[in-house]
């Protein structure tokens, strides 16, 4: 439990920050790795209230729950408080940019967001650890699961392992220079349909082959080794059943591939996909591939071209 001192808090500043889109399971890391992106960013506004409760605005046009409750960061808050000896109000102010349903951890932004905006407002007496733990409560409202693997890199930026959840073990990752594409085809696959198409059980060989291929991720990224990178982002369990969801699935790949990526795949549970590339131009190369397709298949869709994010949430 933290102490609240309130004759320490000003509760006339007013706080903005700026929480990047991430890419969930990197392929072959269901549920344990993730990354940040520079682009694009999720805007939360904060100020605290000596008036008990949560009250949320959205600058959008969403429409998304303002009930606690209901809503991701609200739900994530509510943990937060609970686990603070005083309740203090919160005023709350969304504007999401990343689009909910995109696969670009759109509830993560807005959960990782909002908590750490408060910790800052309180003088920062929680942990990453701590605010990975609360923003998951959001993610349990918007898919059923709390997973970190969105929330974590959100927080704490670039790229994250979690080795586990219960309890949760968190590890930063190194990686070389990546740009990314990213192509978010404007259709939405909710994360909690995603979830229940998945087998619940898998064959050995493909276990043993899955494992070897997050291995080889980790330490590709460990040692720059874009080539091991390229190698390991396969998937054998996750994406043969997600990406009949997507249309043109199939062909961004292989074209983005052809084009010169090192690999990638569907983004957390799509529709986005993303892929890994060496440097800007086959990036923005790749980004026109995508956008051909989606374009032939009649699919409005919006199309970045990115770098991984280091810093995580951030006071803009």
């Amino acid at each position: 439990m933290i102490t609240i001192e309130f004759d320490k808090i000003d509760f006339d500043r007013r706080l903005k920050v700026e929480c990047p889109a991430t890419v969930a399971n990197l392929v072959c890391g269901f549920d344990i790795l993730g990354m940040a992106l520079n682009d694009p960013c999720d805007i939360v506004e904060m100020n605290l209230s000596k008036e008990p409760g949560i009250r949320i605005l959205h600058a959008d046009e969403y429409d998304l729950p303002t009930d606690p409750v209901k809503n991701v960061a609200g739900a994530a808050l509510l943990d937060l408080l609970h686990a603070c000896d005083k309740q203090v109000g919160i005023d709350i102010t969304i504007t999401k940019q990343i689009k909910p349903g995109s696969g670009l951890g759109s509830s993560a932004a807005s959960s990782a967001g909002a908590v750490v905006a408060a910790n800052i407002l309180l003088g920062k007496p929680f942990s990453n650890l701590d605010l990975v733990r609360f923003a998951m409560a959001g993610e349990k409202v918007a898919s059923g699961v709390k997973h970190a693997d969105n929330i974590a890199p959100c927080i704490m930026g670039g790229v994250t392992l979690i080795r586990s959840i219960f309890p949760l073990d968190i590890i930063q990752l190194s990686a070389p220079m990546l740009y990314v594409a990213v192509v978010h085809p404007q259709i939405e696959v909710r994360t909690s349909d995603a979830r229940q198409i998945l087998r619940k059980e898998v064959l050995l060989k493909d276990a043993i082959r899955q494992w070897g291929n997050i291995a080889g991720l980790v330490t590709g990224l460990l040692q720059g080794d874009y080539d091991l990178i390229g190698r390991s982002l396969e998937d054998v369990i996750i994406e043969p059943v997600r990406s009949i969801l997507i249309p043109g699935f199939d062909d961004v790949k292989r074209l983005s591939n052809e084009a010169g990526a090192l690999g990638g795949g569907i983004s957390g549970s799509g529709p986005s996909i993303f892929m890994l590339c060496r440097n800007q131009a086959t990036a923005e190369s790749i980004a026109l591939i995508m956008q051909e397709i989606y374009d032939k298949l009649g699919i409005d869709c919006k199309t970045y071209v990115t770098t991984l994010n280091e810093r995580g949430v951030r006071v803009a």
